[in-house]
């Protein structure tokens, strides 16, 4: 004997987005009891970018709609922290929102420092949105050349 199960295509395709929210580092999207979205703020981490080269380790941080004061970079203990908070602003208390799916809130992004960098000489620059933070290479990790006679 076979049963029948109802399918839901709109209740699959809100547990797929849910499932690409969670694989892509975003809070799931709740669901109030009626049914709809529930109106909340998700939590957020800002996505980074990390390079090297001969000369030193780069962190690119995308951190859109962030003013500079609201940012922090420090090292300690070999371990490098960004902190910060992106404010949700309700511009007009007339305005209805209907979806809010960018995150907002306090976030914090920590990284070991690698042994070859120097965390005494850590500097950061803050422009259009995106944190650079330069961790130079310790002189002793630096590549050198010798010139090798042969005779």
């Amino acid at each position: 004997m076979s049963t029948l199960t109802r399918r839901e295509p709109l209740h699959e395709l809100d547990e797929l987005q849910n499932r690409l929210s969670t694989l892509f580092g975003r809070a799931p999207v709740k669901k109030s009891e009626g049914g709809q979205e529930a109106m909340r703020v998700a939590q957020w981490a800002p996505l980074v970018d990390i390079s090297e080269d001969e000369k030193e380790y780069l962190i690119k941080a995308e951190l859109p709609e962030v003013k500079k004061d609201e940012v922090k970079v420090s090292v300690q203990n070999d371990v490098l922290s960004i902190t910060g908070e992106r404010k949700y602003e309700n511009e007009e208390q007339k305005k209805t929102i209907h979806r809010v799916e960018r995150a907002y809130g306090s976030f914090a992004r920590i990284f070991t420092v690698p042994e070859d960098a120097d965390a005494e000489h850590v500097s950061a620059e803050f422009r259009d949105g995106i944190l650079q933070v330069h961790l130079p290479k310790t002189e002793k990790a630096k590549p050198k050349s010798i010139d090798v006679k042969i005779g």
